[in-house]
């Protein structure tokens, strides 16, 4: 289902970069790290007929990929935002074209794509979702659960989640983390529905101790191996009754085909920041809808911007498994949003308002910005 009405044409004046460092509520613990604060990259589209926002979601460090903040700043302000401002007007959909000489860095064009949309969108008086084909004005919302002290804290802590009314449960798994926990998870809450995410931490020497997943009934395993072990993955996917989930592995639509081709995972997970911007999001959604192919939405812990753009890719009709699309008061004691998400009856709305439906609290803004840069014609 291909964009059935395209976003009209604007007029860049410039963009506004800023670096935010945003408190977390508490540590989040995966295969490779602990984060206790949030840093990301705002980017703001300057037009004569009004601003518009997007988010690149790279970390401070590169561990979850090798795109990080400081890479990101140098070439959005070096190479990609001077492409844009060559051109008298620009579309959403000529960004990808545009930036599409400058070799990866998939997550700060995404950003900017998302500020081109958002400004487009607020023009036309269009919302996101109906540019991208929501068909739904909830979507239902999982929350990820960062690796706990120990199986007790783990169980606590999703005991929590359940309570506030999540309706799917993922928790970080690692070598020595993993059957125990999920197995603490399993014997507490019974059959809910729970996936697990290994974030590339295993090879196919574990398969032994992966196999032993089996017997949870998982939703999924994501990422158990390498981003570029499509082969391996596809071994291990003949070996496991777990359906195997990619993430990191999916960074184009032609990544996802190479993946279905080779048999290396049964699930998609779909991080619109991952593959560069929210077109390409829905061209694999419809190349896995297509094939049969369950998807959902991943989180990168994005500030409102970002969650509200995800609300509405998760709303499309692929999008058949709980996403990541949380709300913000899982993360955050204060989003740069006016009106952040929330969970209602385990679901999230999907924001109807012009643009991405969202608007900025310019007083936090401020409060988390700790670098700032304008780029002008």
């Amino acid at each position: 289902m291909p964009i059935a009405r395209p976003a009209a044409s604007i007029a860049l004046d410039g963009f506004e970069l800023r670096v935010l460092q945003i408190p977390l509520l508490s540590p989040f613990t995966t295969s490779f790290g602990t984060e206790h604060v949030r840093e990301v990259i705002v980017m703001r589209a300057l037009t004569a007929d009004g601003d518009g926002w997007g988010e690149c979601v790279t970390g401070a460090a590169p561990l979850y990929s090798s795109e990080y903040t400081q890479s990101s700043w140098d070439v959005a302000l070096r190479y990609l935002i001077p492409a844009l401002l060559k051109r008298e007007q620009v579309a959403p959909e000529d960004v990808a074209p545009a930036l599409a000489p400058f070799v990866g860095h998939r997550m700060p064009k995404a950003g900017l794509e998302l500020a081109v949309l958002d400004s487009a969108l607020r023009t036309e008086g269009r919302s996101l979702g109906d540019y991208l084909g929501a068909e739904r004005d909830r979507v239902p919302s999982g929350v990820s659960v960062g690796l706990q002290s120990d199986p007790a804290a783990l169980v606590d802590a999703v005991g929590g989640y359940l309570d506030e009314g999540y309706v799917r449960i993922k928790i970080k798994i690692k070598p020595g983390r993993d059957v125990g926990d999920t197995g603490a998870v399993r014997d507490a809450f019974g059959d809910i529905p729970l996936q697990v995410d290994a974030n590339s931490a295993y090879t196919l020497d574990d398969v032994v101790a992966l196999e032993q997943l089996d017997r949870f009934e998982l939703l999924l395993i994501e990422q158990p191996l390498q981003e570029d072990d499509l082969v391996d993955h596809a071994t291990l996917a003949r070996r496991l009754r777990t359906p195997v989930c990619l993430d990191e592995s999916i960074v184009s639509v032609k990544a996802a085909a190479d993946a279905l081709a080779l048999g290396s995972a049964s699930v998609i997970n779909v991080k619109a920041g991952r593959v560069g911007g929210y077109l390409e999001a829905v061209r694999i959604h419809d190349l896995a809808r297509g094939a049969g192919v369950p998807v959902w939405c991943g989180g990168m812990l994005e500030t409102g911007i970002g969650r509200a753009a995800n609300a509405a890719l998760a709303a499309l009709p692929g999008f058949t498994l709980p996403g990541d699309v949380s709300a913000s008061s899982r993360f955050y004691a204060r989003d740069i949003v006016t009106e952040p998400a929330v969970l209602e009856d385990g679901h999230v709305r999907v924001p109807t308002g012009h643009g991405i439906g969202v608007e900025i609290d310019a007083v936090a803004l401020d409060e988390f910005t700790v670098a700032r840069e304008t780029v002008r014609r």
